[in-house]
């Protein structure tokens, strides 16, 4: 959310959680401000989403930054929604890593350690999302941050339980029906089907959506009507 695309209000309705986007891949303060204003009107958790200063490429190209560097965007990213989610009377719940640096720190344990790190040194209670079954998860965990394991509804995964890069043809999932079929695997079977049919384990804490998708509304109404139907209440994440 507040990454610049037309559709977050009509996004709020069918979600519990968002990543707000802090500045350095996209967004700004009023971007950011408009965001947490929406959030409240619809109960919706705030989490800052922090990525590399890169916005030519929407935070998405990898970057290869000192640990220092790592350190010093995590932290002002996180800071300044936390401050102007005070200011407004509420308080960010949760941290995800944007893009490339999210992928990267889910297969780098030395990556993932320094994300994981900094967010305990601004908040101990703050949640972490990461990629499940990543080096995000069991790296936080184990310097006793709360964390959620993350799974995807509109990207394709490979045998590994890493999502198949963008640069990739079968990245993305591009039907309702794929979506609805995937999330539901998901969280039921505690399992999701890699691009060459592997059944790959798989635990659903939170269902991330990118609001710069293609058919991020109708996947997000669509999910929400499926879980609804079976009974899967949609909250935010608390441990």
């Amino acid at each position: 959310m507040g990454e610049g695309m037309s559709n977050d209000a009509a996004l709020m309705p069918y979600i519990s959680s968002a990543n707000v986007a802090c500045g350095f891949h996209a967004g700004d303060r009023d971007s950011m401000q408009k965001t947490i204003e929406l959030c409240l009107q619809h109960g919706v958790a705030i989490g800052a989403h922090p990525g590399f200063p890169d916005r030519e490429n929407f935070g998405r190209t990898e970057m290869q930054l000192p640990d220092e560097a790592i350190v010093s965007l995590i932290t002002e990213q996180v800071q300044l929604l936390q401050d102007m989610a005070l200011s407004m009377g509420t308080t960010v719940t949760h941290v995800k890593p944007h893009g490339a640096l999210y992928n990267m720190a889910a297969r780098d344990m030395r990556l993932a350690g320094i994300i994981a790190q900094t967010v305990y040194q601004i908040n101990p209670r703050l949640v972490l999302f990461g990629l499940s079954g990543s080096f995000s998860i069991s790296t936080a965990a184990s310097i006793g941050l709360t964390v959620a394991s993350e799974v995807f509804a509109d990207r394709t995964y490979q045998d590994d339980g890493s999502l198949t890069p963008r640069s990739h043809d079968n990245a993305l999932l591009n039907t309702t029906e794929d979506s609805c079929k995937q999330v539901l695997q998901m969280i039921l079977e505690k399992t999701v089907q890699s691009v060459t049919g592997k059944k790959v384990p798989i635990q659903a804490d939170t269902i991330c959506i990118h609001g710069d998708g293609k058919h991020a509304l109708s996947f997000a109404q669509s999910i929400h009507a499926l879980l609804g139907h079976h009974s899967i209440q949609i909250q935010p994440f608390h441990p």
